[in-house]
Formats: structure tokens, sequence, C-alpha cells
């Protein structure tokens, strides 16, 4: 799935989802070591658990985050 983002440094995200785990996670701009970071984690990972732990995350006075981007990417996966 393709996303784009909105608030962030970054302006996509591109995963996909195998049996309800979150795999090829990989993020266009933004920080590179620490969204690399961020994808290497939840590789694998359940999207509810992946949600559950990035919703909510700001950066710096936004209101928003990449991995927060991330989670709201994932729940309109999990909507489609």
């Amino acid at each position: 799935m393709e996303f784009k983002t909105k608030g962030t440094c970054s302006t996509k995200i591109q995963f996909d989802v195998i049996d309800n785990k979150v795999t090829s996670v990989s993020f266009t701009g933004g920080c590179n070591g620490n969204l690399k970071g961020i994808s290497s984690l939840i590789e694998g990972m359940d999207i509810n658990e992946a949600i559950k732990r990035l919703e909510g995350i700001t950066c710096g006075f936004k209101s928003t985050s990449c991995p927060d981007q991330l989670a709201t990417a994932l729940k309109d996966y999990l909507n489609q």
C-alpha cells in the first residue's frame, strides 16, 4: 500500500501486510536513519500492535509524526 503523509517531513509511506503482519515498510523523505529504525522494529509485527505503539506520537511542535502517520496508514489499510 502507498500512503501520502500529512504534516511530516516524509512525504510517502509504502508497506505490505501479510497474514496481519506489517512488512516491507519504507518512507520517502524524512530522517533516513530514524525511519529505517522504525521500519526495522515493526517488521513482522501484528498490524494492531503496530498501530497501538505508534499512534499519537508527535514530533516537536507538530501534532503528528512519521510513526503516527504510519499508524494512520495502517488504520486506513484495515478500513479498506
